[in-house]
């Protein structure tokens, strides 16, 4: 049940108000008892998750949780650009350069 903001146009008293969606808006102050109140539009409640339990792939699909399952088995070593050579007994890493064409 949602809480609703009221406020008297007459006494300026504001007050809140722990209504059913379905119930009637207060009619009257219980303040001054006049007739001049009215609902406020509130901002409304968020939800705040506390505590642990809670995950953002708590609640993720079949299909998410096998695809992720799949990037995980991939194999981590990839073909690179770098090529080793050795000179001297040291052994140094250098980048690989694409071939270019030079036309003079």
């Amino acid at each position: 049940m949602p809480t609703y903001e009221y406020k008297c146009d007459h006494c300026e008293h504001a007050f809140d108000m722990f209504q059913s969606i379905t119930a009637e808006p207060v009619k009257k102050c219980p303040q001054c008892k006049k007739p001049k109140i009215r609902r406020l539009i509130g901002t409304g409640a968020g939800i705040i998750f506390k505590g642990s339990g809670f995950y953002e792939t708590d609640y993720r699909s079949d299909g998410y949780k096998k695809a992720a399952e799949k990037d995980k088995k991939a194999p981590e070593a990839k073909p690179s650009d770098k090529k080793e050579s050795t000179s001297e007994g040291k052994t140094t890493t250098a980048e690989a350069k694409p071939k270019t064409d030079t036309k003079e």
